[in-house]
């Protein structure tokens, strides 16, 4: 495969992960949070690897995306806020899955940075990887925000749409969590607000 197709692949893997980072960092438990992100940095990782045609250990990604990520403590300091009562937990995940989204983003184009120029495990630079990395943030924030904003359009229209409505009414009726009757009612008023 050429460099060319090599880098379209990552950027596919990386954008997945982006974007699997930003539901994990929503998680409400302090720190659970920064374990699953850090799990799915590491897959982002493997498969990366895979790509340009290395192999891969779990602890050596698992050092390098501490060694990398861990530059930015902004991170714990999003996920320990959960722990505040009430609000905490509201503001805490919303900036924890925006950093999570970035931090994926920027840890994936330093590796694919890395990478594509022909490196290999043997020979990263782990202050080069970090620089690349903290060049990236910035963009991997904007680019998390962006894809959450288009996740909860798309959840918005969802929800919205009266056809979906009535779909996930007919499967209430079959799991007769609704009666014929509510399942009539509703679906009149489902079909008057066309």
């Amino acid at each position: 495969m050429n460099n060319e197709a090599n880098n379209n692949k990552v950027d596919s893997i990386i954008m997945n992960h982006v974007y699997l980072s930003l539901g994990a960092g929503l998680v409400p438990v302090p720190l659970l949070d920064v374990v699953a992100v850090t799990a799915i940095q590491v897959d982002m990782l493997k498969k990366i690897t895979r790509v340009y045609g290395y192999s891969f250990k779990e602890e050596v990604g698992k050092s390098y995306v501490t060694a990398i990520v861990s530059t930015s403590l902004a991170r714990y300091g999003a996920s320990l806020i959960k722990a505040i009562p009430g609000l905490g937990s509201i503001i805490g995940g919303v900036s924890m899955s925006a950093l999570s989204g970035g931090t994926t983003y920027a840890l994936g184009q330093a590796f694919k940075s890395h990478f594509s120029a022909g490196g290999g495990w043997e020979d990263l630079d782990l202050d080069q990887a970090r620089e690349t990395f903290e060049s990236e943030l910035e963009k991997g924030k904007q680019v998390a925000k962006e894809m959450e904003k288009e996740r909860a359009k798309k959840t918005k229209e969802e929800e919205e749409d009266p056809f979906k409505k009535l779909e996930k009414l007919a499967q209430l009726k079959e799991k007769g969590i609704v009666s014929e009757a509510e399942f009539n009612e509703q679906k009149k008023r489902l079909l008057d607000s066309l």
